[in-house]
């Protein structure tokens, strides 16, 4: 497994991976899921321990549903100064709360809080995760409206990105609608959603 940090979608042309960081919420990704299969389209969502151990149905419903699983630690800390073992052992932890709700589940990737690597991605790597960046963050953590959400999207994406949305850490009912809006505009301009490259 590779410790290089991801953050291109499988295939060529106008092609996008998207990812949902910070669940599983009980409120707004069950709303996404639903958006999602509308639309049929796989992603992969980054869940944190503490989200897993709290609502453990809503992941059983991610997997049920087709997507991919990331690990996004346990609490959403900064792992920049973290020793690799402190990081392993935080990573360990939340695969095995996610294993809880979902026995079989593949963890395929591992994204860290904020972007803050540190000695992250050769841990997630030994543990058999790939690290996944992205190349558009739509600023989606600070809700600006549906509207501008949808702009972000639509200007914002490039062939072959990541994009970082969130389906937890707070309301999240304006990302699920920009989800729901941005799709078929892009759909109409030849944009194809995929998961991300290997």
């Amino acid at each position: 497994m590779s410790a290089d940090i991801l953050d291109t979608a499988r295939g060529g042309g106008r092609v996008v991976s998207l990812t949902f960081d910070d669940g599983p919420n009980p409120t707004d990704t069950p709303r996404l899921l639903t958006v999602l299969r509308r639309h049929r389209i796989t992603a992969v969502f980054f869940l944190c321990g503490e989200q897993v151990q709290a609502h453990p149905e809503v992941v059983r419903r991610i997997v049920a549903h087709g997507h991919r699983l990331g690990n996004h630690s346990m609490h959403h800390d900064d792992m920049t100064s973290w020793s690799p073992g402190r990081i392993e052992a935080d990573l360990r932890e939340t695969n095995e709360a996610i294993r809880r709700a979902v026995p079989d589940a593949r963890i395929r990737y591992f994204r860290a809080p904020y972007g803050a690597w540190g000695a992250s991605p050769a841990v997630a790597a030994a543990l058999g995760m790939r690290p996944l960046g992205w190349r558009l963050a739509v600023g989606d953590w600070e809700p600006p409206g549906t509207d501008e959400l949808v702009r972000r999207l639509l200007d914002g994406v490039t062939p072959g990105a990541v994009v970082l949305l969130h389906d937890g850490g707070g309301d999240r009912s304006q990302s699920v609608a920009a989800v729901d809006r941005a799709v078929p505009v892009l759909r109409s301009r030849r944009w194809r959603f995929a998961l991300p490259a290997h």
